[in-house]
């Protein structure tokens, strides 16, 4: 399962992104935007940042998941196609000779926090 390693990455993001001179901060939400070619099943991950985060200053944080669409880009016809399951072939022509614009992605967006 590898949400648990995607977990403790967002853990050290989070962490090295309060500024060491803030105590006390609460992280309240974590946005994050995981494209559906990423393969992290959303359900788990925040299931494994739950137990990672115990007895953290983001315990209790609300992982926010936005799933962009899967948007891909062919270069036959030079359109560019949202698909929601395989296959993965132009909309238009039928061509597998793509390249995905969008669906990979893996990133934290942003970290709400409050002070006490």
């Amino acid at each position: 399962m590898h949400e648990m390693s995607i977990a403790l990455h967002i853990k050290d993001i989070v962490i090295d992104s309060i500024p060491s001179d803030q105590t006390g901060v609460k992280v309240e939400t974590i946005n994050l935007k995981i494209g559906k070619l990423t393969a992290v099943v959303p359900k788990s991950l925040k299931f494994c940042f739950d137990i990672i985060s115990r007895d953290t200053p983001f315990n209790g944080a609300i992982l926010n998941i936005e799933e962009p669409p899967l948007i891909l880009f062919c270069n036959d016809c030079n359109k560019e196609s949202t698909i929601i399951k395989p296959p993965f072939t132009c909309k238009n022509c039928k061509s597998s000779n793509i390249e995905f614009l969008s669906g990979r992605e893996l990133l934290v967006v942003s970290i709400e926090v409050s002070q006490p």
